[in-house]
């Protein structure tokens, strides 16, 4: 969608009903928000009708507000924080979940990188050759998965062209730099006729930061934080009146430190719900060691295609299919220690009907068949293949201008087979069954409020049910689902797995048009079952964690309301909070952000736009056990753009980040008491589009 003014407060307004708003023309006495199309919401949704909630950076704003990690460029948006791991690895956590229960997806496809195994792992996706970023909540998440209770990060990207280019070439350039890690970063992307029919793409990215610096802090920099990025890829599609299909290879590499390792627990071991530590002489003798980092290889291949209209009674039928080679090595003086490899292929087709007696709606199905890896000294999850098997569906009925209901199901089997000879493992096979429906009721032309209801199952993966050993990246030796007998830990599992359920509500009233516009949401998630990393016993920062189920509780609210004073100017109130909690009392659940408030004001002249953005975090005093307090802080920043129109096309812009050079610890981390997060930085960066 093309912005007209107001650019950078695009993501402000992104929650208000998911559209955009900015000020009409001078002959409009009106502000309305436009609708925009959400690739991840079904029938090519108006988002101002749907009863999902959800946020969308693209253009412009996603250029000045990516970052090095999929987890830094979405933390801010309401509900959204990041688990941040440095300086490359980082992911979005929504509504105090990540990963598992967060999917991120590539154009609905899934991505077989082991970030959803360990924070410290990396998320395949890289900000800024992506066009657009979705942020979903609500029913239209059983598209993609019945565990995804936290929510869908679908990324867009254009390395499968899916319309001829306008002229016989266009594409985009841009490059970036900071203070804070002296990063330096550029990437491009190239679309040209290759034929009557066929579209070419070329892209490729380069990203290279030293250790970041923070104020504040006894050191200077933090010892690896540094992290380096090379991307590229090649895509061909043909493209006729009705659709297209097209074929994309990419290539993904990345050397990244480990922050906060910590070398004299490498030889713990688990006695019952007790560590077990020898000291580690070679630590003495020798000093300190250099941080270790991550050496990651990626290799996919991509299928994506749609033919609208195909015969009478469906409108488009989707496909989405992909092949990926996945490892990293995770090195330390010189020496591979760990390798983690996932190798996949995921296939999705998806097909939208006409109506019937009303309803409109998507249906479709998706095999996924993955095996993941691990070898070495922290080889903590055993060689598993997983094999899904699923089928959904998502329907819409319009009872008039004022009412609409939704309802979605989805059904999946999945097993586990894992394959290690030291320790015979029994396989794991189950079913899950989700169901969901939101209401969205109109009650004046410029408000309305959705309530809505969700049942959801989520089957559990494979390091959650076969984990054992040490993993030093995140201080920890981790025991599985499985019995004792099988894994580690004491209490453990031993009358066996139950299947992991959540039912969800939540409400939201927005206000769509009009120089006041908001977003009002409350939301409520009983998860029976509910599978999480208990710690058992705690050795200075090394902890023993025995994955185990119980019976909790998610509550929060999310809200961001704009008005729109002049036409030039506008001011913005934000905040979110969640805690999470046991059911049956006792302590809080682990790693739950911290609440959060601010205000931003936002202006316009010419072909300049500025931002000016305050928020505090406050101290997180509701913690798990064996976990302490977090301080707060607050955080200023500030950014000023400029667009030079014609053709081509150049965006500048230049942002300043915690101005107040505040010393900040984020409490969603598993270094939230030992790595701080980067202290004051100014980045810039310039765009030419053609």
């Amino acid at each position: 969608m093309k912005r007209v003014i107001f650019p950078m407060a695009a993501a402000t307004l992104a929650a208000v009903g998911g559209p955009v708003a900015f000020a009409q023309p001078a002959d409009s006495n009106e502000n309305r928000l436009d609708a925009v199309e959400v690739s991840a919401l079904p029938l090519g949704s108006d988002a101002n009708l749907t009863p999902a909630s959800y946020d969308l950076l693209e253009d412009e704003l996603l250029f000045q507000q990516s970052e090095a990690t999929l987890g830094d460029t979405l933390n801010g948006l309401p509900g959204v924080h990041s688990d941040t791991f440095g300086g490359g690895s980082s992911r979005p956590v929504i509504r105090g979940q990540t990963a598992p229960r967060v999917s991120v997806l590539s154009d609905g496809a899934q991505l077989f990188d082991m970030s959803a195994i360990s924070p410290d792992h990396a998320t395949t996706v890289e900000p800024m050759l992506s066009r657009k970023v979705e942020v979903l909540r609500g029913p239209s998440t059983l598209l993609y998965g019945g565990g995804a209770i936290g929510g869908v990060v679908n990324v867009l990207d254009n390395k499968i062209p899916t319309r001829m280019p306008d002229g016989p070439v266009e594409g985009f350039f841009e490059g970036r730099g900071n203070t804070v890690a002296d990063e330096a970063a550029a990437a491009f992307g190239l679309t040209t006729r290759a034929g009557e029919n066929l579209a070419l793409h070329v892209e490729g990215a380069r990203r290279d930061a030293d250790d970041y610096e923070v104020n504040g802090f006894t050191d200077p920099t933090i010892d690896g934080t540094w992290a380096e990025s090379n991307n590229g890829s090649v895509g061909l599609s043909w493209i006729g009146d009705r659709g297209y299909l097209g074929l994309a290879y990419s290539y993904r590499g990345d050397q990244y430190g480990l922050p906060g390792h910590s070398h004299e627990f490498e030889g713990c071991t688990a006695n019952g719900a007790t560590l077990e530590c020898a000291e580690e002489e070679h630590d003495h003798e020798h000093g300190a060691h250099e941080a270790p980092f991550v050496d990651l290889d990626s290799r996919r291949v991509d299928l994506r295609g749609e033919y609208r209209q195909p015969v009478a009674g469906i409108e488009a039928v989707r496909l989405r299919a992909s092949h990926t080679d996945y490892r990293h090595h995770e090195i330390e003086e010189d020496v591979i220690g760990t390798t983690f490899r996932h190798r996949g292929v995921d296939a999705r087709v998806e097909a939208e009907h006409a109506p019937i007696l009303g309803w409109r709606g998507t249906f479709g199905t998706q095999i996924t068949d993955g095996q993941i890896e691990t070898s070495g000294e922290e080889a903590v999850v055993p060689k598993t293949d997983t094999r899904t098997a699923a089928v959904f569906a998502v329907e819409r009925y319009r009872f008039n201008e004022r009412w609409q209901l939704e309802a979605g199901a989805r059904f999946e089997h999945q097993k586990l087979d894992p394959d290690d000879a030291d320790r015979p493992l029994p396989s794991y096979s189950e079913s899950a069954t989700s169901l969901s429906t939101a209401l969205t009721w109109a009650f004046r032309p410029d408000y309305n409020v959705s309530v809505s209801l969700a049942r959801s199952e989520r089957l559990p993966q494979a390091q959650e049910v076969y984990a054992r050993g040490v993993h030093l990246a995140t201080n920890t030796y981790e025991c599985g689902l499985l019995a004792d007998s099988f894994t580690c830990g004491g209490a453990g599992n031993d009358a066996g797995l139950e299947t992991e359920t959540s039912y969800n509500a939540g409400i939201n009233l927005r206000k769509v048009s009009g120089d006041l516009t908001f977003d009002l949401g409350l939301f409520h998630n009983r998860v029976n079952d509910y599978v999480y990393a208990r710690t058992l016993d705690q050795i200075e920062e090394f902890r023993l964690i025995k994955y185990s189920q119980a019976d909790v509780e998610f509550t929060g609210a999310e809200a961001e309301a704009t008005y729109q004073w002049t036409e030039r100017f506008s001011t913005t109130l934000f905040g979110d909070t969640v805690r999470g909690e046991f059911k049956d009392g006792g302590d809080s659940l682990p790693r739950i952000p911290a609440h959060r408030l601010g205000a931003r004001v936002n202006t316009f002249w010419r072909a300049f736009d500025g931002e000016v953005e305050f928020y505090r975090v406050f101290a997180q005093d509701d913690i798990a056990a064996f976990e302490t307090r977090t301080p707060g802080h607050d955080m200023l920043n500030a950014t000023v753009s400029y667009t030079f129109t014609g053709q081509p096309q150049y965006n500048v812009f230049l942002r300043a980040s915690n101005l107040l050079g505040e010393e900040v610890w984020n409490h969603a981390s598993f270094l939230a008491r030992t790595v701080p997060e980067p202290g004051r930085n100014l980045t810039a960066g310039v765009r030419m589009t053609f």
